[in-house]
């Protein structure tokens, strides 16, 4: 049995967590109000932007220099786009991130993974440490870019992106991150991110027929970079507000797991206070008892 030392130790240590733990859960609970916020106000128009791409994507009928974004190529040479978070302590939420990731790889690109084709550019420090340590290809310039994430900075990752993909340096190029869902959930997605996807021929949206004006061409040149830079945008949004729902949960369960442990160490102390009393007596009286006989 420990002494009431060691378990004291013990019962400080514990209480100490449970207050971080409990600190942690009210930061990224007001961080999640901000990020659910952006995330909510982005979607729609993030959807809709993604619709008109699609179905511009399905109305090209010629092989125009405006239709790059939705070349079909032999897949030679992947990009994956690896989203996790700067900091731990968010439960499963990065380590669904590098299992998507592999498995995406071993599942479509393992031929050209063998050759070392398939690069991965990680967003967030976790995905930069994991596959660094794995030794991957890797594009590690935007690996900040959760510090200070504004639109202006996704922008420059998009336009790496669609140069990239333009030039022939990439044949296709997909994202992997986490859709914020609620507080408790998050749903792992992969998305092609280029080239663009017409979309299903059931949809009655693959039917719309724009008007240009002023003209194709012009708004083509405009339209097209902006709603990639917004899908990644979004991408990343959704990540964040992950991050943090994952983060107050995990933390509402730590803080919880601390309160019960907290529970079992004190009945331990207790338990070993009193123990030791009953035999602090017991030696008292056999003192007592041995000094009568003598």
């Amino acid at each position: 049995m420990a002494s009431l030392k060691e378990v004291k130790g013990r019962i400080t240590s514990v209480v100490s967590t449970q207050q971080i733990t409990k600190a942690m859960k009210m930061v990224a609970a007001a961080k999640l109000r901000k990020s659910q916020d952006r995330i909510t106000q982005m979607r729609p128009f993030a959807q809709k932007l993604s619709t008109i791409l699609q179905n511009l994507s399905a109305a090209q009928t010629d092989a125009s220099t405006d239709a790059w974004y939705s070349q079909v190529r032999e897949e030679k040479k992947v990009l994956i786009v690896a989203i996790s978070s700067d900091r731990g302590l968010c439960g499963s939420f990065n380590s669904n991130i590098f299992k998507g990731v592999l498995k995406v790889i071993n599942d479509k690109y393992a031929s050209q993974a063998e050759k070392g084709n398939v690069t991965i550019l990680p967003i967030g420090r976790k995905a930069f440490e994991f596959f660094g340590k794995r030794k991957s290809p890797l594009v590690s310039d935007y690996s900040t870019l959760f510090s200070g994430l504004t639109y202006d900075k996704v922008s420059e990752v998009g336009e790496f992106l669609m140069s990239e993909f333009k030039v022939g340096n990439y044949d296709k190029i997909e994202i992997v991150y986490n859709e914020f869902k609620n507080v408790a959930t998050q749903i792992l997605r992969t998305e092609q991110f280029l080239p663009v996807l017409p979309p299903a021929a059931n949809k009655t949206t693959a039917e719309v027929d724009y008007i240009y004006q002023p003209d194709r061409q012009e708004i083509m040149v405009g339209l097209i970079p902006k709603s990639l830079k917004v899908q990644l945008f979004k991408a990343l949004l959704d990540s964040n507000a992950s991050e943090n729902g994952a983060r107050m949960t995990a933390m509402d369960k730590a803080t919880d797991n601390a309160g019960e442990l907290l529970k079992e160490l004190r009945l331990t102390y207790n338990r070993t206070r009193q123990a030791a009393i009953t035999k602090e007596i017991l030696e008292i009286v056999g003192g007592a008892e041995a000094l009568k006989s003598a």
